[in-house]
């Protein structure tokens, strides 16, 4: 069955990092145009950042440019979320998502929680 599942969210001080990981399994990953949501208490989904089936293109939040970086190996059906410079409004549920451009089909992952706080 299809699965697609976070981890590495957690505690951080302001101006730490993270790497979250979200793999995938039950479709051909390679295929699949990956991306990054969070939402914050009360507030909507957002997008985070995205990376094209085979990695050709990144697109980022203005809010994460520049401390943000996105990557994935389809050899290992992950993809990444590398934080830097982390601020207590990064704070949310981090959730991965997979898309098939051409059929709109998509998957969620069950979020992973990401709090900076000193």
């Amino acid at each position: 069955q299809v699965q697609v599942v976070e981890s590495g969210g957690g505690l951080v001080h302001p101006g730490g990092s993270l790497r979250l990981s979200c793999a995938g399994s039950g479709f051909t990953f390679s295929l699949y145009d990956m991306s990054w949501y969070r939402q914050a208490p009360g507030k909507e989904r957002e997008l985070v950042a995205a990376i094209t089936s085979f990695g050709g293109s990144t697109d980022y939040a203005d809010s994460v440019k520049g401390r943000f970086t996105m990557s994935r190996d389809n050899t290992k059906n992950t993809v990444y979320l590398q934080m830097n410079s982390l601020k207590p409004e990064d704070t949310a549920v981090y959730y991965c998502n997979a898309r098939r451009r051409i059929s709109g089909i998509h998957y969620w992952g069950q979020g992973t929680q990401v709090t900076v706080s000193s």
